[in-house]
C-alpha cells in the first residue's frame, strides 16, 4: 500500500496543503527544507489520521495547539488517497473496510518515529512481557515527543530469538548465531560495528555487546557514541517489524540526528532494504547523506518534495514531486550546504559564449548558459553548462580548465560549445562548420543555428509560449520577417518577436529569453522561452545532436 496524495486543512501551520504523488506513487517520499518549514507537520497529520481508525502510535493525545480550527475531526481536516497493490484507489473513510488485511492489521498501517531519542542506556535486569510491536502503542505520539524503543524493542529481540529456536528446534547458540547475523547483516553495512552477544538478563546482562574491527575488545550498547546508538535504534526496529508491518506506511523523522554523513548515506540504504516494498517510507530530512541516496542509489524508488518558502499559513498550496535535474538538486543542497554547493562537482562542465562575470551570490549570468541549463538539466543532470567570455575565451579558459580540474577530477570532461557567428559576424557555412569541427578536438562543438535566439525565437516555441499564455500568435507577420530562421541574426529583433506574440507591456528582453535560471514551479517562469523546448521538439534533438554528439 502507498500513498498518492494527502490534504492538510486547518492543522499546525497548514491552511490547506496538498501533497500530489500522481498515479505511481513511490516507495521513498523524502520532504526536504529547513527548519521550520512544515516537514514534521506533515507526518502528524498522518499520526493524527490514524486515530480516525483506532489509537495507536504512543499513548498521548494530540496536543490542541495542532489544530487552527474548533473542529477536531482528523478526518474532516487530513484527507489521504491510497493505492494498493492491485492499482485501486481508497481514502480515509473505507480504508479498514477495503481489504481483510487492512481491517485485521489497522493498527500496523503507520509507523512513526521521531527525531528525539532517549536510548543511552540500555541493562534490562528483569524478564517481563511486552505488549507485542504490532499494538504499535509504544514511542513517540507526535513529532515534538521523545521517542523511547530501545529497552522494549531489546525484550522484543529477546523473544524473537527463543521463538526462533522453537520455531526450528535448534540449539539456543545456535538461534543467537543466526538472530546475530541477520541484524549485523545491516548493521555492519553502516558502521565499523557488529553484534557478538545478545545478552543474558539472568546473569545481569541485559544488553547488547559488540566488537569493532580494530580491537578484541568488547564493550555493551551503553559504550557506543550518540550517532551508533542511532543507527542500531533504528536498524533495531525495523528488523522486529519486518514480519508484522507489511504494506505499511513507515514515518521518519530526521532520523540522520547525531550521525556522519556518509553513514547516513548507508543508513538510508538500509532502511530501504528493511522495508517491503509494497510498502512506504516518508521521512522529513534536511540530510546531506540522505539526499545524496536518494540522488543516486536509491533515485528510481524515490520522489523528493521541496518546501521552500511559500505562504502555507494563509494559502491553498498544491506541491508535487521535484524533477531530476541539476538546477533542482543544487537549490536542494543549498539547504543542507549553504553556499558550499559550490563545490560540488559535474561530471561534465560545457564552456559556451556570455558573460563569464558571475552574479554577486556567485549564479549564472551568461544567457547561453542559462538557457541550455534549463533546457538539458533534467535529461543530462551531471552536466552543467558555464559562461566563459567571447570566442577566443572559450578556447583559453577550456584549455586551463581542463589541465587543473582534470588533476582534481581525472573523469571530469570539459567541452566547449560555440555559436556558429565565431568569425567575428562573417557568413559561415553549414560546410565551414564542419571543416572547423574536423580540425578541433573533441572537446568542441558548434551550433547549427547562428546563434541561442535562432532557437528560441523559432516559430514553434514562439507558438507554444503564445497558448500557454494565452496570447495571440501572428503567423503571417511571423513568416513575412523570419524567412530564414537558421542563418539570420535574429537577436535584435525583440520589439518585433512582442508583437508577433501580442505583448503589449514593457519587459526586459533577456528575461523574456530566460526570466530566473533557478526555477522550481512552472508557474514562477512562465515568461521563460527555454521551457517550451522540450525533448519531442525538432529544436531540441538538433541542438542535443550538436552538443552531445558532435554532428
Amino acid at each position: 500500500m502507498k500513498i498518492s496524495k494527502i490534504s492538510i486543512k486547518d492543522f499546525k501551520r497548514f491552511k490547506d496543503l496538498t501533497l500530489d504523488l500522481g498515479s505511481n506513487p513511490a516507495k521513498i517520499v523524502a520532504l526536504v527544507g529547513t527548519n521550520g518549514c512544515g516537514k514534521s507537520s506533515v507526518l502528524d497529520a498522518f499520526i493524527t489520521s490514524s486515530w480516525s481508525h483506532g489509537r495507536n502510535i504512543g499513548e498521548e493525545t494530540i496536543p490542541e495547539t495542532f489544530y487552527r480550527t474548533a473542529n477536531k475531526n482528523a478526518y474532516e481536516l487530513i484527507s489521504i488517497e491510497y493505492l494498493d497493490n492491485e492499482g485501486n484507489i481508497f481514502d480515509n473513510s473505507n480504508l479498514y473496510h477495503h481489504h481483510s488485511y487492512y481491517k485485521n492489521n489497522i493498527k500496523t498501517i503507520f509507523s512513526f518515529r521521531s527525531p528525539y531519542r532517549y536510548n543511552n542506556d540500555l541493562n534490562i535486569r528483569e524478564i517481563k512481557a511486552i505488549t507485542p510491536i504490532e499494538n504499535n502503542s509504544d514511542g513517540a505520539s507526535c513529532s515534538l515527543d521523545l521517542d523511547n524503543k530501545v529497552e522494549n524493542n531489546y525484550r522484543r529481540l529477546l523473544g524473537f530469538y527463543i521463538n526462533l529456536i522453537h520455531e526450528k528446534d535448534i540449539k539456543p547458540s545456535e538461534g543467537r548465531t543466526e538472530v546475530i547475523s541477520k541484524l549485523n547483516q545491516s548493521i555492519k553495512n553502516c558502521l565499523d560495528l557488529e553484534i557478538v552477544d545478545l545478552g543474558n538478563v539472568e546473569n545481569n546482562k541485559g544488553t547488547l555487546t559488540f566488537i569493532k574491527s580494530d580491537s578484541d575488545t568488547t564493550f555493551t550498547f551503553n559504550n557506543l557514541s550518540a550517532g551508533e546508538k542511532e543507527v542500531v535504534d533504528i536498524l533495531l526496529d525495523l528488523f522486529l517489524r519486518k514480519e508484522k508491518y507489511k504494506d505499511s506506511i513507515f514515518l521518519l523523522d530526521e532520523p540522520e540526528l547525531h550521525i556522519n554523513t556518509s553513514v547516513q548515506r548507508k543508513l538510508m540504504i538500509e532502511i530501504e532494504k528493511l522495508i517491503d516494498d509494497d510498502g512506504q517510507i516518508w521521512i522529513a530530512t534536511h540530510s546531506i547523506g540522505f539526499l545524496r541516496a536518494l540522488q543516486e542509489e536509491l533515485l528510481d524508488k524515490s520522489q523528493v518534495f521541496h518546501f521552500e518558502d511559500a505562504m502555507f499559513a494563509s494559502e491553498a498550496i498544491t506541491l508535487t514531486p521535484i524533477h531530476n535535474n541539476r538546477l533542482i538538486w543544487q537549490s536542494l543542497f543549498r539547504t543542507a550546504l549553504d553556499d558550499l554547493t559550490g563545490l560540488i562537482a559535474p561530471k561534465r562542465i560545457i564552456y559556451c559564449e556570455g558573460r563569464d562575470a558571475p552574479r554577486a551570490d556567485g549564479l549564472e549570468r551568461g544567457l547561453d548558459a542559462q538557457v541550455l541549463n534549463n533546457i538539458f538539466n533534467e535529461k543530462y543532470p551531471d552536466t552543467i553548462f558555464v559562461s566563459s567570455g567571447g570566442n577566443t575565451e572559450l578556447d583559453q579558459r577550456s584549455s586551463i580548465a581542463l589541465a587543473i580540474l582534470g588533476k582534481v577530477f581525472p573523469n571530469i570532461e570539459i567541452w566547449v560549445f560555440k555559436d556558429r557567428d565565431m568569425a567575428s559576424g562573417k557568413p559561415v557555412s553549414e560546410k565551414e562548420r564542419q571543416e572547423y569541427l574536423d580540425n578541433q578536438d573533441n572537446r568542441f562543438r558548434v551550433m547549427k543555428r547562428w546563434e541561442i535566439e535562432n532557437y528560441l525565437f523559432d516559430k514553434q516555441v514562439l507558438k507554444k509560449y503564445c497558448e500557454n499564455n494565452g496570447n495571440d500568435f501572428q503567423e503571417s507577420t511571423y513568416e513575412e520577417n523570419f524567412t530564414d530562421i537558421v542563418n539570420s541574426n535574429v537577436k535584435s529583433k525583440f520589439e518585433l518577436i512582442k508583437r508577433i506574440c501580442s505583448i503589449t507591456t514593457s519587459i526586459s528582453a533577456e528575461k523574456f529569453k530566460i526570466n530566473l535560471s533557478q526555477f522550481i514551479t512552472p508557474e514562477k517562469f512562465k515568461i521563460n522561452l527555454s521551457q517550451f523546448i522540450t525533448p519531442d521538439m525538432a529544436i531540441y534533438q538538433e541542438l542535443e545532436s550538436c552538443i552531445f554528439c558532435r554532428n
